[in-house]
C-alpha cells in the first residue's frame, strides 16, 4: 500500500482510471453515470492533481506487488482523504473514493485502506472523519463494522451508474489525536506490498496483522469484510 506523492499520482492516473471505471462498471455509486470509460475516469483523476500536490487531497493505492514501487501497476484499491478548507472545520476530513477492484474483493483490502486513512488522519491532528455511501451496500456494512456511526439516511440521494436513485447513508467517526492501529486483513497466502508507514514490507501471512506500538505484530483471527 502506497501514499502517492504528486509525481507518483500523475504516473498512477491510468491505473487509477482503470480501477475507477471497473468500480463504476460494477454498479458503485461514486458520482458518475454509464457509459463511463477508463479514459473518462483517468480524466477525472487528472483533475485532482493540484489538490494532491497541495496536500488538500491524500491518495493511497494498493497495487500489484511487482509494480507497487512505481505506482504504475494495476491498482487493486484506493482511498482518499480530503481535508476541510474552512477555518472552523480544520479538525475534520472526509474519506472519499474508497474502492476495491472486483478481482480483489473479499480479502480485507477495503478495511485495510480505510484503517490506513484513519491512521494518517489521526497522526495529522484530525479529530473527526466523515463519509457517505450507498445504503445497504457492502461498503455501508463495512463502515458500521469498523466503528463508524450512522447519523442519517437520505432517500434517493444520488443515482447509480444506470440512473436509478439510491438512498445514501452518512457516517462519522471521532478520532483520538494519536495513531490508529492499521489492521491488515487479507487472504491466507496472499502477498501484499506495504511501502508506507510502520508496517512497510512484503509479507505472506495467514491472516490479519495488527501492528503494535512496539513495532511487533500480533496475529488476528482472519475475519474478512468485503468492500
Amino acid at each position: 500500500m502506497r501514499r502517492l506523492s504528486g509525481d507518483d499520482f500523475e504516473n498512477a492516473v491510468p491505473a487509477l482510471g482503470a480501477l475507477l471505471a471497473d468500480t463504476v462498471g460494477g454498479g458503485a455509486s461514486l458520482g458518475f453515470r454509464a457509459p463511463f470509460t477508463p479514459a473518462d475516469a483517468a480524466a477525472w483523476w487528472r483533475g485532482q492533481a493540484a489538490a494532491v500536490r497541495s496536500g488538500a487531497l491524500v491518495v493511497w493505492t494498493a497495487s500489484d506487488v511487482d509494480h507497487a514501487d512505481t505506482g504504475t501497476g494495476r491498482a487493486l484499491g484506493t482511498v482518499c482523504l480530503a481535508f476541510n478548507s474552512w477555518a472552523n472545520g480544520a479538525h475534520r476530513a472526509d474519506v472519499v473514493k474508497l474502492m476495491v477492484h472486483r478481482d480483489a474483493r473479499g480479502q480485507g483490502l477495503g478495511r485495510a485502506l480505510l484503517a490506513t486513512a484513519e491512521a494518517f488522519a489521526a497522526e495529522s491532528g484530525i479529530t473527526l472523519l466523515m463519509l457517505d455511501t450507498e445504503s445497504d451496500s457492502p461498503a455501508d456494512h463495512m463502515y458500521a463494522a469498523a466503528g463508524w456511526t450512522r447519523y442519517g439516511v437520505v432517500p434517493a440521494y444520488a443515482a447509480d451508474p444506470d440512473g436509478v436513485p439510491r438512498d445514501c447513508t452518512f457516517f462519522y467517526k471521532p478520532l483520538e489525536n494519536r495513531a490508529v492501529a492499521v489492521a491488515m486483513a487479507y487472504t491466507p497466502g496472499k502477498t501484499l506490498e506495504i511501502v508506507d508507514g510502520p508496517t512497510a514490507g512484503t509479507r505472506r501471512a495467514p491472516g490479519p496483522q495488527y501492528p503494535r506500538a512496539d513495532g511487533a505484530s500480533a496475529q488476528g483471527g482472519g475475519a474478512e469484510v468485503r468492500a
